[in-house]
């Protein structure tokens, strides 16, 4: 029996009568004002306390206030007959604070949108009889399951899993399912134990450590095992492990034949540290035997097979010694021979790989300028662009009608189903899920601008300015800075930034040199030299915005997580024009933080290690510039950051203490890498980002700090 579903909002296509009652909407909000009163008063000024709850004011606004009526969509698939579309909708639960997942089902003209059972990631069989999805199940955490399609509607859990399955894929004749799943791995150092007496009650033995693998599933600072492919009968059975610890993949896909599945893997056996070395292989079902397909010095990935198996398409790059570099879509034959790069001159990284139904071709996505849009290209090379515009696009599949389905948002739209024909494309909004939230709601406005930093490179930003904007005002300025530092900020919807918006602030958020979307050399143009020029990138936009005349220069304030609380510690040592900062999941000491990172790809922007030779990383350590620091800086971060330690946080937090500069160290509990993955501490986030920015309204009035080595 399915439990009851939940009791979504009514959007462009929901049914009336799921509309739930709103009188409890704000019931969270005590909570959340004294959420806002945990920030120390040792600071300058006074503590103030943001109003979260709505008022004449605010009420047309988009704030913090209605976050917990806030929804999302994700993994929409079409059905083999193109005729119903199947998508995960995540909204949360405000009692248990969390987000809970249901699988929708609607018309592909977007008619009959309707809950159809608790759960994530559905996939059609091949017949579009059944659905497999993944849903919490029996003994515990997330399970396989498949339910039919017919009137009855059965659902049956065909796993009975110890750890969490990923990557679901059904078979082309609709018997069996491949999945990924960690194994872990045995202690096999022996040591001659004495017995414990009955009933005594000893330590629990050590964990004994002797590879270095990454983490995959927040367990602790070293992985126990590997992802493993594995597949199980549709109808349920026992899970078969078809590789073995001499390989890691996080997913397959099955040959048209049915008789093999691809994989991606790191050369394990050859190198604990080959992050960049991953092959791709084929692995016979029946008796496990392992072919490998591509062998390079580069990374190859995501294959796909062509409809008629007779062609592998991929993506990868042969590696150098940049810190950053595009990927090529490739194809090879089904055998690994006869290799050849389609996408030679793109300078764009392809991903979602869709052969065209005719096979002819292939659509991507590739990321340009801040947009996320759709590809083609042909067998022969000839690359186009699908869609156009300042939109970010995902595209999940593409039917034998030539119908796309995908995820589109824009600044000013949150993510919604849509679906357009890839010949001529237009896009057609299905879903409308925050559409009550957003009723009413007066939102602020994005533009974008490019500029002249250093050394003449062209960057790209967007201003986001507060509902009935006013250029004759004053109006306080954040700097928002990403991380990565090989990432990019785009033109998808962003409900921090709205609130921020909302509360009267202009925002300044920006793609500086390193970013990706750019080619390989913009992402490159930091190696060796981060942080560098792109602080002078960021500086500039700065002053892009305050020439604009509508900024209070006595009111800019900076933050940042991971690579942006790098650059934002390293903003405030190196320049004393901001008011305040906040500097989120830093890292302060590149010579302690490689000791104790979970990540290698950072060591990868060092010419050297540290105990070759530890100037670089003492010259480009945050922390060695703390004797500047004037602005009042703020820390925030997850208590069980793996990427980037709380250690590093607590090393800046106690050198600015030493050095009587006005900080605040907010540890958040229930978070990893970042600060806003639990629904409430996202809401603690903003305010406690606001609160701080409020308490200071002039720069420090010492010289600003000298410029120091970069």
């Amino acid at each position: 029996m399915q439990a009851d579903p939940p009791r979504p909002r009514d959007g462009m296509n929901d049914r009336p009568d799921h509309r739930p009652d709103r009188a409890t909407a704000n019931w969270c909000l005590p909570i959340l004002l004294m959420s806002a009163m945990l920030i120390p008063l040792s600071a300058q000024g006074q503590n103030i306390i943001p109003d979260v709850a709505p008022n004449a004011a605010m009420a047309n606004r988009l704030t913090v206030a209605v976050y917990f009526d806030w929804e999302d969509v994700s993994n929409p698939a079409l059905s083999p007959d193109g005729k119903q579309i199947l998508y995960t909708r995540t909204w949360i639960d405000r009692m248990n604070d969390k987000r809970e997942s249901s699988v929708w089902l609607m018309n592909a003209d977007g008619s009959r949108n309707r809950f159809l059972m608790k759960g994530s990631n559905a996939k059609w069989s091949p017949d579009g009889g059944r659905v497999a999805y993944t849903a919490p199940g029996e003994p515990s955490g997330s399970q396989i399951w498949v339910r039919y399609m017919d009137a009855e509607g059965a659902t049956t859990q065909i796993t009975r899993l110890t750890e969490s399955p990923g990557n679901v894929e059904w078979s082309p004749d609709g018997k069996s399912i491949a999945f990924s799943m960690l194994v872990r791995g045995n202690d096999n150092w022996r040591i001659p134990m004495p017995a414990a007496p009955r009933g005594a009650k000893w330590t629990e033995p050590p964990r004994v450590v002797t590879k270095v693998k990454y983490r995959s599933d927040r367990q602790g600072f070293l992985e126990d095992g590997q992802q493993q492919v594995f597949t199980v009968p549709a109808d349920g059975g026992t899970a078969r492990q078809i590789t073995t610890d001499e390989w890691a993949s996080n997913g397959a896909r099955w040959m048209p034949d049915g008789r093999s599945l691809l994989f991606t893997s790191l050369r394990v056996s050859d190198s604990e540290y080959a992050w960049r070395e991953s092959e791709i292989y084929r692995v016979d079902v029946a008796s496990g035997a392992i072919t490998q397909l591509t062998n390079r010095k580069g990374p190859d990935n995501n294959p796909v097979p062509s409809p008629d198996g007779k062609l592998i398409a991929y993506t990868g790059y042969d590696s150098t010694d940049a810190t950053w570099q595009d990927a090529a879509l490739y194809v090879m034959d089904a055998d690994g021979s006869n290799p050849r790069s389609l996408t030679p001159s793109l300078d764009r990284s392809p991903s979602g790989v869709i052969w065209a139904p005719d096979g002819k071709g292939l659509y991507f996505t590739a990321e340009n300028h801040g947009a996320r849009n759709l590809y083609f290209v042909s067998m022969q090379g000839d690359v186009r662009e699908v869609t156009k515009g300042a939109q970010v696009l995902s595209t999940a599949d593409v039917g034998a009608n030539f119908m796309a389905v995908g995820i589109a948002g824009t600044t000013q739209k949150p993510n919604d189903i849509v679906t357009f024909d890839v010949r001529s494309p237009v896009l057609r909004q299905l879903t409308d899920v925050n559409g009550d939230v957003l009723a009413g709601k007066s939102l602020a406005t994005t533009e974008e601008v490019w500029y002249t930093s250093v050394d003449g490179m062209k960057i790209q930003g967007w201003i986001v300015k507060p509902p009935d904007f006013d250029a004759s005002r004053k109006y306080p300025l954040m700097l928002e800075i990403h991380g990565g530092p090989h990432s990019m900020y785009n033109v998808g919807f962003s409900f921090a930034r709205q609130d921020h918006a909302a509360n009267g602030y202009v925002m300044l958020y920006t793609n500086p040199r390193g970013s990706t979307g750019y080619g390989s050399a913009f992402g490159n143009a930091i190696k060796n030299a981060y942080p560098g020029k792109d602080f002078d990138d960021l500086m500039a936009g700065v002053d892009t915005v305050v020439n604009r005349g509508y900024i209070d220069t006595n009111r800019l304030y900076v933050f940042g997580c991971s690579g942006g609380g790098v650059l934002t510690a390293w903003t405030v040592g190196h320049t004393n024009r901001f008011a305040a900062a906040s500097s989120n999941c830093p890292v302060i000491n590149w010579l302690s933080f490689v000791g104790n990172t979970d990540g290698a790809s950072w060591y990868h922007n060092f010419a050297s290690m540290p105990w070759e030779d530890p100037s670089e990383h003492l010259r480009r350590s945050p922390l060695m510039y703390v004797a500047n620091v004037r602005t009042p800086t703020m820390l925030m971060t997850g208590v069980n950051d793996l990427r980037t330690p709380i250690s590093q946080t607590e090393e800046f937090y106690q050198a600015l203490k030493l050095n009587r500069v006005p900080t605040a160290m907010v540890r958040f509990n229930n978070e990893w890498h970042g600060t806003s993955s639990t629904p409430s501490n996202f809401i603690r986030t903003q305010l406690y980002l606001r609160s701080w920015f409020e308490r200071y309204k002039t720069p420090p009035t010492a010289a600003r700090a000298t410029q120091g080595n970069r």
